[in-house]
């Protein structure tokens, strides 16, 4: 079959489904929102439950990736995430489903050589990075407070 550039260009944009950038940018940002307005509400009852701003920070935490663990062994985090996308990543509940999910899967081969050794798989580059970034940045702060 020879087509010229014009007809395969044609050909090619019939084939390619259409983009849904708009409604997924919208579902992403309603998804992760919800996500945040739950923690919030965490925030908010640990307040009036008496803790104080650290403390009810850190069960928010604590609290909101026990969640993403739980809804991740459920079932039911992959199906939020497959509608919220980049929405369900962001808040802490994503680095949960990241950590979770792959320790989930790699349970049949055991404790130790399934989950001990698949954890990490995701999740591990962003703490090796995250703790890497973190020392360099306690090191340029340290020298720029003896400057």
């Amino acid at each position: 079959m020879n087509m010229s550039n014009n007809e395969y260009i044609k050909y090619v944009e019939k084939k390619n489904p259409k983009s849904k950038l708009g409604i997924n940018c919208l579902k992403a940002f309603l998804i992760g929102g919800l996500i945040c307005a739950v923690g919030q509400g965490f925030l908010n009852l640990y307040k009036y439950l008496g803790a104080d701003k650290e403390t009810a920070s850190t069960l928010v935490t604590v609290t909101m990736v026990f969640l993403g663990a739980l809804l991740t062994g459920l079932n039911i985090y992959p199906k939020i995430a497959k509608h919220g996308g980049a929405g369900t990543l962001v808040p802490v509940t994503g680095f949960s489903n990241a950590v979770s999910a792959p320790a989930l899967e790699a349970k049949t081969e055991g404790y130790i050589l399934g989950v001990g050794a698949k954890i990490f798989t995701i999740a591990g580059p962003v703490i090796l990075f995250g703790t890497l970034s973190s020392v360099i940045c306690g090191i340029v702060y340290f020298f720029m407070k003896m400057i």
